[in-house]
């Protein structure tokens, strides 16, 4: 049986700051690279420091990190980039049998949100840092990157902004699902954010991390926004108590081994398939 070539791109949105997140995309990319009965090529590219972008019809995947900063438009070059290259993939899956597929993570997924005018994208009352509890929608009970996936799961958070106020009738318009939400808080009178939305069914977008490991989450723990973040949001014992479970199998282990190589093996499948009947 001949191979098939998948391609994929990761879209690197953090700007030059050092980031564990790229890291995690790398080691995911080339565990289903190793893995793969297809010819799996990766490439990279620096959206916002260097203004690579890659051209969609060279890829078929699409992995688009999360990133420091301000996701409303501040006037640089990618920007427009950006906005082009989702319009590129809504359409081209629009017309072609042979569908491109992404995945767009917390500062990609704030801009995706603001780009389809689904809701309201704004800053956070505080910056949001740690392993949370994410649960899933009536949507998110169907979604297939989840199937494994108990409700709540858990799924690292870090994020200044946040996605709330849905624009019900544009997501609708626009075949969407919202499919995971923020932790209910009955003591807070703040509307709960998004946490992740099937797009369509080539993408799909997290506010919260699904990359992510423990080494990572320590690695940045290092950094004193996230520390003071995470022990003004759960406590001292709370923040211990977290370090201390890191490793548990059913958390943030879970997550990473589930949603984005669960949405690896779903787009391959699909490519393969599509080229099969082509």
């Amino acid at each position: 049986m001949s191979k098939n070539d998948v391609r994929i791109a990761l879209l690197d949105m953090n700007n030059n700051h050092p980031n564990q997140g790229m890291r995690n995309i790398k080691e995911l990319s080339q565990a289903f690279q190793e893995q793969s009965d297809d010819n799996v090529s990766v490439e990279i590219f620096d959206v916002r420091y260097k203004n690579e972008m890659p051209n969609i019809n060279d890829f078929d995947i699409f992995l688009s990190s999360g990133g420091p900063g301000n996701p409303h438009r501040e006037g640089y070059e990618w920007e427009n980039k950006y906005a082009d290259f989702l319009d590129q993939i809504w359409n081209h899956n629009k017309k072609s049998e042979h569908k491109k597929y992404a995945f767009l993570i917390c500062h990609s997924f704030q801009l995706a949100v603001i780009h389809f005018g689904i809701a309201n994208v704004c800053k956070r009352k505080s910056y949001s840092f740690g392993v949370m509890p994410i649960h899933k929608s009536e949507d998110g009970e169907k979604e297939v990157l989840f199937k494994n996936l108990p409700d709540p799961f858990y799924a690292v958070d870090s994020r200044g902004y946040q996605c709330i106020e849905p624009n019900q009738e544009k997501i609708d318009e626009l075949g969407m699902k919202v499919v995971a939400l923020e932790k209910y808080r009955p003591t807070v009178h703040l509307e709960r954010a998004l946490m992740a939305v099937r797009f369509s069914d080539e993408i799909f977008g997290t506010q919260f991390h699904p990359e992510a490991d423990p080494t990572g989450f320590i690695k940045n723990l290092e950094d004193e926004k996230n520390k003071t973040a995470m022990i003004e949001t759960f406590g001292m014992e709370k923040y211990l108590e977290t370090i201390d479970r890191m490793n548990d199998d059913d958390k943030i282990v879970l997550t990473q081994a589930q949603i984005v190589p669960r949405f690896l093996k779903f787009a391959s499948e699909h490519i393969a398939k599509n080229l099969a009947y082509s």
